[in-house]
């Protein structure tokens, strides 16, 4: 069967998170979106892993559904067409800090365990290492590689992924705190990695130049720090509705359960280009090269993106794929669709949201509107200026000025000529 599943997420338990990051609300949303497995995120913090414990039950092997008597009151809000069921998948990410080959390391990895036991199991162990209640996602001053084996020890069917692998500040390759190869990072254990995360400041196509990446199969989410967030990237798989067969579809290059990964843009990530977000200024790598790595604003040095960083470690042309190349799917999420076609205030606002309920109690969740949806049903619903919208986005017709130092990217679906039109003189089909 076909699904998607959004496994890197957080808990209201961890820091700059939306009080609404509990089970209920992810449950809401998940069905909203069209995200059928979501990640829990947070396992290993005491009081959240009480809390899944408390509200989740059994499902398929290694899957967890929230409760009946939990589930049911957010049933009641659901839109009809958007109804479907929604699994649970144990999931974590930590943040581990460490000087390794004479440099300060800074690395998120996303950990998944297939039971309650093995995450009281890896919980107990890190808890010997470091604080694993101040935050969600805890920070340990332990080596990737030191990770990677506790992990490995915790079952047999524990993974880890290196996390949003390219973000400058924490990842296994950025360009401040990583490494050169991810071999680097993991060493003697390198062999049992065999997925890494995208990101949101880069998409397969980028991530395919570098042939000791070829080795790994390619994987996104949403790393969601509010509900509403979930899905805006996901892996799509096509399998068995279970974690042993998830496992199998990213671990095994022969297994082709992973069919897929739904991508932002890359332009709209918030490290994509260099640039010094306290000086408002965005750099293209030719430029940044130009001025020798500095501001022109203030001579600081600026933070390095993720499109120069690909470039610098680059060694295939861009094009070609990797050996485990899947497809992929930029979209842009449809608030901003809305947003930008209506020319309100932002994806956030009154009128935005009323629309996008109107377009989901209408026609269903957010994935299937927009990479399924008959354009026509979409017009119908919400106007032809946000079909067209969706039209575009889904042929990347689209300009994007990019994002750079935790500034996410401006996207411009429509002109300013575009923008003058009124409703029903844009015509989308021939």
């Amino acid at each position: 069967m076909k699904f998607y599943a959004d496994l890197h997420i957080h808990s209201h338990y961890s820091r700059a998170t939306s009080k609404d990051l509990d089970l209920e609300h992810l449950f809401y949303w998940a069905q909203l979106k069209g995200i059928q497995v979501v990640g829990t995120g947070d396992f290993v913090h005491p009081s959240w892993l009480a809390e899944l414990k408390e509200k989740l039950e059994p499902a398929e092997e290694g899957l967890f559904r929230l409760k009946p008597a939990r589930a049911r009151p957010m049933e009641e809000k659901i839109l009809p067409r958007c109804r479907g069921e929604v699994r649970f998948m144990l999931t974590v990410e930590i943040s581990s800090i460490y000087k390794k080959l004479g440099k300060v390391r800074k690395v998120h990895n996303v950990v998944f365990v297939p039971s309650f036991a093995a995450a009281e199991k890896l919980q107990s162990r890190l808890e010997t290492i470091g604080n694993i209640r101040s935050d969600g996602r805890p920070i340990l001053g332990l080596d990737s590689r030191d990770l990677l084996e506790i992990v490995l020890e915790t079952d047999p069917l524990a993974c880890l992924i290196p996390a949003h692998i390219w973000t400058p500040w924490f990842s296994a390759l950025g360009s401040s705190s990583g490494f050169d190869r991810v071999s680097d990072c993991f060493a003697d254990l390198t062999k049992h990695i065999f997925a890494v995360e995208t990101g949101l400041s880069s998409d397969p196509l980028m991530n395919w130049r570098l042939k000791q990446l070829d080795p790994f199969v390619l994987v996104s989410n949403s790393d969601a720090h509010s509900p509403a967030k979930l899905g805006r990237e996901a892996t799509i798989y096509d399998t068995g509705l279970s974690y042993p067969a998830i496992y199998r579809a990213l671990s095994d290059p022969k297994d082709k359960g992973l069919a897929g990964t739904i991508e932002f843009f890359p332009e709209e990530g918030k490290y994509h280009y260099d640039g010094h977000r306290a000086c408002k200024t965005r750099l293209h790598p030719r430029e940044t090269r130009k001025r020798q790595g500095l501001c022109p604003v203030c001579g600081k040095p600026v933070t390095v993106g993720v499109m120069a960083r690909v470039e610098e470690l680059a060694d295939r042309p861009e094009g070609e794929k990797s050996a485990r190349w899947r497809p992929y799917h930029n979209l842009i999420p449809l608030p901003e669709i809305i947003a930008e076609a209506k020319g309100l205030a932002g994806p956030g606002s009154k009128s935005v949201q009323q629309l996008y309920v109107k377009i989901l109690s209408q026609l269903g969740n957010e994935l299937f509107v927009l990479r399924e949806a008959p354009l026509e049903q979409i017009e119908a619903a919400a106007g032809d200026l946000v079909a067209e919208g969706v039209r575009r986005v889904r042929e990347g017709k689209v300009e994007i000025a990019a994002g750079y130092d935790g500034e996410y990217g401006k996207v411009h679906i429509f002109s300013g000529e575009d923008h003058l039109r009124k409703e029903g003189q844009l015509t989308i089909f021939p």
